[in-house]
């Protein structure tokens, strides 16, 4: 019984996973789509091509992807940037120069 306890809650936690993860890209395309289309929308109205070199064009672009930075840490954490098992690989790299070094 506890056994299939452990299981269903492993479950949940796995499914609780994966909603914030599809949170995340909708959030991601919905950024990408809104910032295309302000753009677009800036140079068809007139603005012409010039408005990419304008820094205004890119307050929404800046801000909102510091939200999706955000998101993607809470969602993923450090693993995002760094990688799993980052530190591992890292101290290796480090152990097998040094090693290399002192044989040298």
């Amino acid at each position: 019984m506890e056994n299939n306890n452990l299981d269903n809650q492993k479950y949940i936690r796995a499914q609780k996973r994966v909603k914030a993860i599809k949170g995340f890209y909708v959030h991601l395309f919905v950024y990408l789509g809104v910032n295309a289309f302000i753009i677009l929308a800036r140079i068809i109205s007139g603005e012409g091509v010039g408005v990419l070199l304008d820094w205004s064009s890119y307050g929404t672009m800046f801000f909102w992807g510091i939200g999706i930075a955000f998101h993607a840490f809470g969602v993923f954490g450090m693993d995002f940037i760094l990688g799993k098992n980052w530190e591992d690989k890292k101290i290796k790299e480090l152990m097998d120069k040094d090693k290399k070094k002192y044989w040298e």
